[in-house]
C-alpha cells in the first residue's frame, strides 16, 4: 500500500473515544514522530464473527476477548533519523506503522507525526487489478499528492526506474508481485516525502532491483528524509538505519542506537 498524508503536524489522542488535533507541542522542533504511552488492542477473531454473534454478545453483555497489540509504547524520532523496528512476528511492528500513518488510531496515549508521509505497506493494496500499469501509476501518484503536471513530467523516469516499460500498458492482474513492488516503489520515491515508512516490501523482487531500492532510499536519507523500516533482513537494516526500536509482545524491549539494539536482539535470537 502506498499512503500519503498532507503536510503539517497531526496528533491523535484517544481518550474515551475522543480525538483531538494538537497544534502546539512541547517536543523539540525537529521531533517528527512521537509516541507517548500508546496502547492498541483488537478483538480476537473479529473478522470471523458473524453479525448475529456480535449482536448476541452485545445484548447478553458477554465478556469480549481482546488481544493487546501494543502496550505503553513511548519513543521519539527526530528529523533525518532512520529507525529500524524489529521483533518477532506478532510483536506489534505493523500495528505501530499503522498508527504512524493514520490507518489505525490508538486506544489510549498520544501519537504525533509531523510532515508529509509516504508508505510502502501491504504490497498491491490501493492498486486496481483491472487497470493497466500506466493507469495505476497515474492514479497512485494522484493519491500520493503529485499534481497531474508533475506526474506527467516524472512519468518516463518512474517507468524507467521500475524496469517494466514493456508491460506498462498491461492490466495489473498480469503482473507478478515483484512487478507490482517495482511500480509502487518507483511512484512513492518520486514524492520526496518528509517521512518514508517501509514494511518488509524490500524482501520482494530480484536482487538487482532490491539494490536500486536501497540506493534510492539512501538518496532520500541523505537529502533529509526520515525513515522508519520494518524488516527481518538485519543486513538491510544495518545499511539503512541508525536507530532501532525492539518490540516484544507489544512492549518496548529496547530502544537506542541500531548497532547496540540489533546486536542484543540477534544475540538473544541465537539458540543456546
Amino acid at each position: 500500500m502506498t499512503i500519503q498524508s498532507s503536510a503539517g503536524e497531526a496528533a491523535i489522542k484517544m481518550n474515551g473515544g475522543e480525538r483531538h488535533n494538537e497544534g502546539r507541542s512541547s517536543k523539540p522542533a525537529d521531533c517528527v514522530i512521537s509516541f507517548e504511552g500508546v496502547r492498541k488492542s483488537y478483538l480476537r477473531n473479529a473478522n470471523r464473527s458473524l453479525l448475529r454473534h456480535r449482536l448476541a454478545a452485545w445484548i447478553t453483555r458477554a465478556p469480549v476477548e481482546r488481544f493487546s497489540a501494543l502496550t505503553d509504547v513511548s519513543f521519539e524520532l527526530r528529523s533525518g533519523q532512520s529507525l529500524a523496528v524489529i521483533g518477532a512476528n506478532g510483536a506489534g511492528k505493523s500495528t505501530l506503522l499503522r498508527l504512524c500513518t493514520g490507518i489505525s488510531a490508538p486506544d489510549s496515549g498520544l501519537v504525533k507525526v509531523r510532515g508529509t508521509m509516504a508508505a510502502l505497506m501491504e504490497l498491491g493494496a490501493g492498486f486496481h487489478p483491472d487497470l493497466t500499469g500506466r493507469e495505476n501509476l497515474i492514479l497512485n501518484a494522484s493519491l500520493l499528492g503529485l499534481s497531474r503536471r508533475k506526474t506527467y513530467q516524472e512519468f518516463d523516469s518512474i517507468v524507467e526506474f521500475s524496469g517494466i516499460k514493456e508491460f506498462i500498458d498491461e492490466p495489473l492482474r498480469t503482473y507478478s508481485s515483484g512487478m507490482v513492488l517495482r511500480l509502487a516503489f518507483s511512484v512513492a520515491v518520486r514524492v520526496d516525502p518528509d517521512i518514508l515508512f517501509i514494511d518488509e516490501v524490500l524482501s520482494v523482487g530480484d536482487q538487482d532491483f532490491q539494490r536500486k531500492c536501497i540506493d534510492e532510499i539512501k538518496r532520500l536519507k541523505n537529502e533529509g528524509t526520515t525513515l522508519v523500516c520494518v524488516s527481518h533482513g538485519t543486513a538491510v537494516l544495518r545499511e539503512l538505519c541508525d536507530q532501532a526500536l525492539w518490540l516484544e509482545h507489544g512492549e518496548v524491549a529496547m530502544c537506542g542506537p541500531l548497532s547496540t539494539v540489533l546486536d542484543r536482539y540477534e544475540a538473544r535470537a541465537q539458540p543456546t
